[in-house]
């Protein structure tokens, strides 16, 4: 008897490159919209969209979500007739951040209202343990327990890899993650154990706990060696035009990473915010910025050092 592969939905990015990592592309029926990657799923039908304008200024986007969490309002409207008509077997969601992606809440009274009975798989990475836990929860929901743990295990050699190398370095730098420019956020959850197995002394955020708001007097007092900014959700050009807000601050330029010119900006969206495979690739580009070597294969594309 042929065993009928289930038919999954993706409301989540990070999800989506977990079940493409477990080989199982082929059950993706629908996704949200910011699954983008890889770029063979971006043709499949799109179930979610932001319902405040994303292309607002960081500081208009963070006041239009104190609003609307304000009012118990969901950031994310989801398409129940698309819902309805894929009929998906299991439902990738995550219960880590509301503002970041649908809500576990907003899936479970969605598929209640359209009568749907689909498994559920919550991710919920507040660290990187956690990111290898739900990747095998993925692949124990769809049957496929064995390719979770050859998955997991390669990820882990191969960030054993690159950090090996980091660490063999004396120099430690110390390290401040920015996550959001206009309120300023520090980067928390899995980000400060990167910066660790990158090689370098990570100062604000705590591993495991959830990003913090940071004042600028606390970021003038911790005075980093180096700052990275990777705003939650925006693409290197995005956080290239946003950079400006911070360089009005009067506190900016007494910092000594804008002195000495190491303030670098990444793609957050698709590396360090992603909690899914590509935290790899989010510990390469840390190891490239915070220890140089003549050949940089994210420069450019995923990181550059923020213009004077």
């Amino acid at each position: 008897m042929s065993v009928v592969s289930p038919r999954v939905v993706s409301l989540l990015a990070s999800g989506t490159e977990i079940l493409c990592a477990l080989g199982a592309e082929a059950q993706l029926v629908g996704r949200s919209h910011e699954c983008d990657f890889p770029p063979s799923i971006q043709n499949l039908p799109v179930l979610t969209r932001p319902v405040i304008d994303t292309t607002l200024s960081s500081s208009s986007i963070n006041e239009a979500v104190v609003q609307r969490a304000a009012n118990a309002l969901s950031l994310y409207s989801l398409d129940n007739e698309l819902l309805r008509s894929l009929k998906p077997d299991v439902v990738i969601t995550q219960m880590q951040c509301d503002v970041c992606a649908v809500s576990e809440r907003d899936v479970v009274d969605a598929l209640r209202q359209n009568g749907i009975d689909a498994r559920i798989v919550s991710l919920l990475p507040n660290s990187l343990d956690d990111i290898w836990r739900d990747i095998r929860n993925v692949a124990a929901a769809l049957n496929l327990g064995e390719q979770g743990e050859v998955v997991v295990n390669g990820l882990l050699a191969r960030m054993e890899s690159i950090s090996v190398r980091a660490r063999a370095r004396v120099a430690r730098p110390r390290v401040a993650c920015i996550e959001w420019i206009d309120p300023l956020m520090a980067a928390g959850n899995w980000i400060p154990e990167l910066v660790e197995l990158a090689g370098g002394n990570n100062l604000l955020g705590a591993s495991g706990k959830h990003s913090p708001w940071l004042s600028w007097e606390d970021l003038h007092a911790a005075d980093p060696d180096i700052l990275i900014v990777f705003p939650c959700g925006f693409a290197l050009e995005r956080t290239l035009l946003e950079y400006r807000s911070l360089r009005i601050n009067p506190l900016w330029q007494s910092l000594r990473a804008v002195k000495d010119e190491c303030v670098f900006l990444c793609d957050g969206n698709q590396y360090f915010n992603r909690s899914g495979p590509r935290v790899v690739e989010s510990v390469a580009i840390l190891t490239e910025i915070l220890h140089p070597e003549p050949i940089a294969k994210y420069q450019g594309t995923a990181w550059v050092r923020a213009p004077r």
